[in-house]
């Protein structure tokens, strides 16, 4: 049974981190495209509507990659997770509908008509289009975050003498106090992915002497989206997540921190360390004293509890990947807040696209937003467990019984070969659009 679980967790944990990948990037930048196309019918520049086309292709890479490999996640809730389908489905479900019928079906449709129609429509409406792919992907987001988060603190429910959940305030679903700072975290993230993905391949562009126009545009409108977005995936938004996880989820809070001993003067905040769970302790560790509770209660000695006031069997299964997962989004975090705030004040001061250090920063940086996001991703997934829903279902209680553990490795490996080959399509197909750069789409 513990191999079969394995198997079930290793298979989701691969589609799903692959997955993601693509939906990070369309969020985003549904929302830049709009600023470009909103940018051209202020100024009638041909440059942003161009711009505008360039970066609606990669979109719709983004898009159709996000659509096949999102398919497999939804058949797995049937097969290696039949148990926790049968049991939550009655609420789960619902969110889950809805983001297919409403935010998917109205993202869908109206890409075609952005893609193909704007010399039919004209450019209010094809604005209005790019408008509504925006609002139907961040919508999509939304619904998600909201199945998601239910699962982290579930609320509005009964449980049946059969052991099925039923929801009993539709309303509560959607006023779940984890849900809005964990939305607005997650959505400003992918803004944070979608900047660096504009402003790298603008310094691409800049640093290799080609498309310079575009190269400044796309650099000038990543680090300003990007500051901004960085900034608030710190404070507010990753404050009152955190602040989320400390009142629902104490346990949790306590190993992402390292902190297995409660101290009763005040906790303090670990910079590095590495953590030893059988000695329970962090070996090598740099850390500020009493910072942590200032962040956490605005008070220097407020007492933070550590897993030792908690029983082992509710101690979340993996410490160790949850101390990593967390400190290594945090860390980048705090890089990318450095950077852009480098990359805007220097546009400022009007030498950005001279400072060639800064170029090959947000070149080189492209790839690590993708990285802080499935770090965060499984900061979030990593403290549930041993939940499937919090305090409520156990993980080992959710799989499918009849799925026998060879079945599962067999097909990880076939999804292992598969998304290789459809991301080297990938990566060729992008690669293709952004050596043709902007200058030679046609309107």
């Amino acid at each position: 049974m513990e191999e079969m679980l394995f198997y079930d967790r290793m298979q989701f944990a691969f589609t799903i981190t692959f997955h993601y990948l693509f939906p990070q990037l369309t969020m985003g930048l549904s929302l830049i495209i709009v600023y470009f196309k909103w940018k051209y019918l202020r100024t009638n520049n041909e440059q942003y509507n161009h711009a505008t086309h360039f970066w609606m292709r990669i979109f719709a890479l983004n898009f159709a990659m996000g659509v096949v490999t999102g398919i497999p996640m939804e058949f797995q809730f049937g097969t290696n997770w039949a148990k926790f389908s049968e049991l939550t489905g009655g609420i789960i479900g619902q969110t889950l509908a809805m983001e297919g019928m409403f935010s998917f079906f109205l993202e869908s449709s109206f890409l075609g008509i952005f893609l193909f129609g704007e010399k039919l429509l004209g450019h209010k409406w094809h604005f209005v289009t790019g408008l509504l792919i925006c609002i139907g992907s961040w919508a999509s987001g939304y619904l998600i975050i909201a199945t998601h988060s239910w699962m982290q603190n579930p609320v509005g429910y009964e449980i049946l003498e059969n052991g099925r959940f039923v929801l009993t305030n539709f309303k509560a679903l959607f006023l779940n106090p984890w849900l809005w700072p964990s939305y607005l975290h997650n959505q400003a993230a992918s803004m944070v992915t979608s900047s660096f993905v504009v402003a790298g391949i603008g310094a691409f562009y800049i640093l290799s002497k080609k498309n310079l126009t575009y190269g400044k545009l796309f650099v000038k409108t990543g680090v300003i989206f990007g500051l901004i977005s960085c900034v608030i995936v710190a404070v507010p938004t990753g404050d009152l997540l955190a602040k989320n996880v400390v009142k629902y989820q104490p346990v949790t809070f306590a190993a992402m921190e390292g902190i297995f001993h409660t101290e009763k003067k005040g906790s303090e905040i670990v910079l590095i360390g590495q953590p030893d769970v059988k000695d329970k302790k962090l070996d090598n560790k740099i850390a500020v004293p009493n910072i942590l509770s200032f962040l956490t209660y605005g008070s220097w000695h407020q007492e933070i509890k550590g897993l030792d006031q908690f029983d082992e069997s509710v101690h979340p299964t993996n410490i160790s990947g949850l101390y990593y997962a967390y400190h290594i989004m945090v860390g980048l975090g705090t890089i990318f807040i450095g950077l852009m705030a480098f990359a805007v004040l220097q546009l400022c001061r009007k030498k950005l696209f001279e400072t060639k250090w800064i170029l090959w920063s947000l070149l080189f940086m492209l790839p690590f937003p993708y990285i802080a996001n499935t770090a965060g991703w499984y900061t979030a997934e990593l403290g549930r467990q041993p939940w499937l829903v919090y305090n409520l279902l156990r993980t080992a209680e959710g799989g499918s019984p009849t799925v026998s553990s060879g079945n599962t490795l067999f097909t990880l490996l076939g999804f292992i070969g598969l998304y290789l080959l459809l991301g080297m399509l990938f990566l060729l197909l992008v690669g293709k659009i952004i050596n043709k750069g902007p200058h030679t789409e046609k309107i």
